[in-house]
């Protein structure tokens, strides 16, 4: 019989609308348990381990979530895990879990759209078929998998595409790589790269800029004055700047601090491919590292990590191409 561990992080899965005010609200009691009571031939091992809404969970609390599953994964008879999450920044929690959990057992990661008392709501259905991927052996080796709507996706690619729809979790460009229906777990693609880094803490301060038309060079300038270790650009199209700023984000590399580009569109990559001024050639040039197909949230979260690890900005561009 194969052993699971199910841990629970809180989020809108874990909650239920006020009748009177129609607010969604944490619960004191998981009404997740009920749901786990109704699996059979599965051992399951349920911790509470946060009871948070997803805007709250930090870089430290996915720290901390990932060094409690390789704790228990190496301290008990273990076959997978699941873990329930608030879905605003699920995808953030899954990609940093794929980066420095260091177990190679599945780990999937769900959650919900809707309330546990709302009509229809998406949570049950969702936590079992998580637990049915954890449990699959195929799932093993794939790196850490979210699992909503009866779609398996990877952590690299899935985001949140829509506000309420329950089919919100895309992987833009590349697809799930399985489904779960009622005769099982069926994976149709499979990863072909994996990068984990091994760190015991995140300390590095990363921020996250937006590129728009007409953008400030000011708004540029007074980020600089921060005290942090990196910044991240979405950048617009296949990479490239309003003019006016460049002098600016100069300033951040002559002061040693690395800045990855990405792209604002949520399809293809970055490329050093224009060569007018605020082009990709000359922000290639500058010193900037491109990435080969993050969104702007994970490729922050990889930055944090990867300083851990480098300041080399040429190491950094390697490990921003895998």
């Amino acid at each position: 019989m194969k052993r699971l561990l199910i841990i629970h992080t809180g989020g809108t899965i874990a909650m239920s609308e006020d009748a009177k005010t129609g607010a969604v609200k944490p619960n004191p009691l998981n009404p997740l348990h009920e749901t786990i009571h109704t699996v059979e031939n599965i051992d399951l091992i349920v911790e509470d381990f946060l009871n948070v809404p997803s805007p709250h969970m930090t870089p430290k609390d996915m720290l901390h979530l990932a060094k409690r599953i390789d704790k228990r994964v190496m301290e008990e008879k273990i076959d997978g895990v699941v873990v329930t999450h608030g879905t605003d920044t699920l995808e953030e929690t899954a990609y940093m879990l794929d980066l420095i959990v260091e177990t190679d057992l599945p780990v999937v990661i769900t959650g919900a759209m809707r309330s546990s008392n709302e009509l229809g709501s998406d949570g049950p259905h969702n936590l079992l078929s998580a637990i049915k991927t954890a449990a699959s052996g195929e799932a093993r080796g794939k790196g850490v998998l979210v699992v909503l709507n009866d779609e398996i996706h990877t952590a690299k690619n899935v985001t949140k595409t829509h506000t309420s729809n329950i089919a919100t979790f895309q992987s833009p460009q590349y697809g799930p790589i399985g489904i779960v229906s009622k005769r099982g777990v069926h994976f149709h693609h499979h990863p072909v790269t994996d990068q984990r880094f091994v760190v015991s803490g995140i300390y590095k301060r990363v921020l996250l800029l937006k590129a728009v038309a007409g953008m400030e060079a000011e708004v540029v300038d007074s980020l600089c004055e921060l005290p942090i270790d990196g910044l991240v650009i979405e950048a617009l199209g296949q990479g490239n700047l309003p003019p006016a700023t460049i002098p600016s984000f100069e300033r951040f590399i002559e002061k040693g601090i690395p800045i990855v580009l990405v792209s604002r569109c949520f399809n293809g990559v970055v490329q050093d491919t224009y060569g007018y001024e605020g082009g990709g050639k000359e922000l290639k040039n500058m010193g900037m590292i491109f990435t080969n197909g993050l969104n702007g949230q994970k490729a922050r979260l990889k930055l944090m990590v990867a300083l851990e690890k480098t300041s080399d900005r040429e190491r950094l561009q390697e490990i921003f191409q895998r």
